[in-house]
């Protein structure tokens, strides 16, 4: 059963994402056959006549209703027509860039885990503490902050001020550590936080205090009894971080430079590619489904009752 309700999750995220994004791209101000012209032949190059071409080619003078239909029955044959600047499948670049963004969005969470979790258990251990109330104070700053200017601080403090790694670029190791660390410092702040206060809530059980009456030590306890625990409301919340973290990648790929879906839908937008714009927001939204499906299963795995 849960497994029939997210299909018919994925389903209806289909049918919501592919309306709305046609919707907006509909209603955006602006002539949309120069912007496309201007997308296939550069803006220096376009002038009315290219204008009307691309017009009378894609039929942009009609309804849109017939143009939604047709998208709607191609995506039910899971063909997500083709680019509109490109002229190459939808599909095809969305795979291409695809893997440009899940190696940035790894990179970022694998960060965050290794910054966040283990901070807060810290603190947690000790409420009150120097730890707790230093970690308050910059998970907060560094939640409060946008990604887009923790990119640009980045980029000023690590590349331009002290040289250390590149402002921008792809394909090399140290390529990754800005970009994922500007999407990890927001994330890392907010599962600090999480796991500080599972780890103050698992230290105050009286299953926690039976095993130190016992003798064991702090960590004996933690490694034994309190990880699985805390684990819980870590996961849960890092199917929720999925969101946040596909808004920060659209906003640091298009800072850096960074060739992946997030960029490419930038780029769909501003040339009014509508196939690009609903096929990227459609592979988002499914994503978002999947992600969540799988964190479902892990607690499922690790904390049985809730699937009582």
């Amino acid at each position: 059963m849960p497994l029939l309700s997210r299909l018919f999750q994925a389903l209806m995220v289909a049918l919501i994402v592919g309306i709305a994004t046609f919707a907006m791209m509909r209603a955006l101000p602006g002539d949309a056959a120069w912007r496309i012209a201007a997308g296939r032949y550069g803006y220096d190059n376009v002038n009315a006549a290219a204008a009307d071409a691309v017009r009378e080619e894609l039929g942009l003078n009609g309804s849109a209703l017939p143009a939604l239909a047709r998208w709607m029955g191609d995506l039910a044959r899971l063909d997500f027509g083709v680019s509109l600047v490109s002229g190459s499948p939808v599909m095809e670049e969305i795979i291409h860039q695809l893997g440009a963004s899940l190696q940035l969005a790894i990179a970022a969470v694998l960060l965050s885990i290794f910054i966040g979790p283990p901070i807060g258990i810290l603190a947690g251990l000790r409420p009150g503490g120097i730890t707790d109330r230093a970690l308050l104070t910059v998970s907060t700053a560094f939640k409060a902050t946008p990604q887009f200017l923790m990119a640009l601080v980045l980029i000023v403090i690590l590349a331009v001020e002290l040289g250390w790694l590149p402002a921008a670029g792809y394909g090399e190791a140290r390529h990754f550590l800005l970009p994922a660390l500007a999407l990890a410092l927001g994330l890392a702040a907010v599962s600090a936080r999480v796991a500080r206060d599972a780890t103050e809530q698992v230290a105050r059980s009286s299953y926690w205090h039976f095993a130190e009456w016992k003798g064991l030590s702090r960590s004996q306890v933690l490694w034994r009894h309190g990880l699985r625990n805390v684990s819980v409301p870590l996961l849960t919340y890092l199917g929720l971080q999925f969101v946040t973290l596909v808004e920060g990648v659209v906003v640091v790929e298009s800072i850096v430079g960074w060739p992946g879906i997030g960029h490419a839908l930038v780029h769909a937008v501003f040339s009014r590619d509508v196939p690009m714009v609903q096929g990227t927001a459609l592979v988002l939204g499914l994503g978002f489904v999947l992600v969540n499906t799988i964190i479902d299963l892990a607690l499922r795995r690790i904390d049985p009752r809730g699937a009582a």
